[in-house]
């Protein structure tokens, strides 16, 4: 095994587009949500081949190290190859590896489960393997809830404008990013969309507060015209992640439920981002004092190790299932439903939370973070910089119309992993972040983004 040694945040060299096993990756593998195209030709983003992770860190093959500044796509919670995790699974693997959950029970999920009705006051849970997967459960749930409770008209579902929840056939139902819906609308049965309560809304005078009651108003009158045949209302709390990292106010949640609740109208609550810590509470739903009707939970759970998917509800929708008639039971499942080793990442991944004060220490270490990231949010280029628990984004001006890729491309030369939504740059990190990586985010960010408006003169 190689050396590791840091880079210099200014090598113009890496990665190696030489790579050997990039070069069979694209021979073999289909990389997802990826115009494959883009690594092919002579100008083409290179491939970056991952050796080992540690930390914060990723390493390739020649020991030059890049910091995960997104989490490996928002999972990773306390740092990669964490030995707490890593003993779990080891243990759980020496006794059993998989079951079906079909006629049979274990103990991991049996704890996991328990363990998430104590932390949401939510039970019965359903585990799928992925965030998609989750919305799909929590929308057939909700419909067929309505089904056997003898309204059946009640089958459609509204969002949030730019809201996302996933991509398969179901999840972009209420998915709503233009790129998708345009590819794959003859599959799709669109729901509807009401206004986001998106805080860069604000019109002059107005509060984040301010546009979450107007957007609430919005909300009202659509389920008041709609709400014989809704059968819930999906959105993520806080902050709408693909949307560019849009945030708005709790508010919004809290007229969202008593909505739901007056117009008869399912409150589906995505956490597959938010969850486990990352604005700043455990849940995000939690800061508005709220209880959903479904609660959808992946990424972080397991700590960035496993997949892994749960919806939480309700005991009154239970109940709607409880029946002598199998077609009145929920009809889904996946192989590998609540797979023993994944929730054992999971319980370990919860007991790192307990045993580290993670959701204190957070508060800190954000502070640290934000004075760090003080240039980025005063650049004269950035827009609209904002903040949520351990999310940060900014909007940046500017012609490029390849602006997300040329910014990831120098971010790498930089050693960071930063991949920027259009025109909005965020950073997503682990949990463990310490000053040395602290300043090696900022200095990186800030000189990726530098290099990347320079280039605005020569496209």
């Amino acid at each position: 095994m190689p050396s590791f040694s840091a880079a210099t945040p200014t090598t113009p060299s890496f990665p190696d587009p030489h790579d050997a096993l990039a070069q069979r990756s694209l021979q073999y593998v289909w990389h997802p949500c990826t115009q494959m195209k883009q690594h092919a030709g002579p100008r083409a983003v290179p491939l970056v081949s991952i050796a080992r992770a540690a930390g914060v860190w990723l390493y390739d093959y020649q020991g030059r190290r890049i910091l995960d500044a997104l989490s490996s796509w928002w999972v990773n919670l306390f740092g990669h190859s964490h030995p707490h995790i890593q003993a779990a699974l080891r243990e759980q693997l020496a006794q059993l590896d998989h079951v079906m959950l079909a006629g049979f029970t274990h103990a991991p999920v049996v704890e996991l489960s328990q363990r998430l009705h104590e932390l949401t006051g939510l039970g019965h849970a359903f585990y799928g393997s992925d965030g998609a997967s989750a919305t799909e459960i929590a929308l057939k749930m909700s419909a067929h809830y309505w089904r056997n409770a003898g309204r059946p008209e009640k089958c459609r579902f509204v969002g949030l404008a730019g809201g996302y929840h996933g991509e398969t056939v179901g999840a972009l139902a209420v998915t709503d990013i233009d790129i998708f819906r345009t590819a794959y609308a003859p599959l799709v049965r669109l729901g509807a969309t009401v206004p986001s309560p998106d805080a860069r809304q604000a019109q002059p005078g107005e509060s984040a507060a301010d546009v979450a009651q107007r957007c609430a108003r919005t909300l009202e009158a659509w389920l008041a015209a709609h709400h014989a045949e809704t059968a819930a209302l999906i959105l993520e709390p806080l902050v709408q992640c693909a949307a560019g990292m849009a945030m708005y106010d709790p508010l919004y949640l809290r007229e969202a439920r008593a909505l739901c609740d007056r117009y008869e109208v399912h409150l589906v609550v995505d956490e597959i981002a938010t969850g486990f810590g990352r604005t700043g509470s455990l849940f995000a739903h939690q800061q508005a004092g709220i209880r959903p009707d479904f609660l959808c939970l992946s990424k972080g759970i397991t700590g960035g190790t496993l997949p892994l998917s749960v919806v939480l509800t309700t005991d009154t929708v239970y109940e709607a299932f409880y029946d002598d008639e199998v077609a009145r039971g929920f009809l889904h499942s996946h192989s590998y439903t609540g797979n023993p080793l994944a929730c054992r990442a999971a319980l370990a991944t919860l007991e790192l939370f307990a045993q580290t004060q993670a959701i204190a220490r957070n508060q800190t270490l954000a502070q640290q973070i934000s004075t760090a990231l003080a240039p980025l949010s005063d650049h004269p280029r950035v827009r609209h910089a904002r903040h949520q628990g351990m999310i940060w984004a900014w909007d940046v001006q500017t012609r490029l119309p390849d602006f997300s890729q040329r910014l990831h491309h120098h971010a790498l030369a930089h050693g960071v992993l930063l991949r920027p939504i259009g025109h909005a740059l965020y950073i997503m990190p682990p949990y463990v972040m310490d000053e040395e990586a602290i300043d090696w985010l900022a200095r990186g960010a800030l000189g990726a983004l530098e290099a990347t408006l320079a280039e605005e003169g020569q496209a």
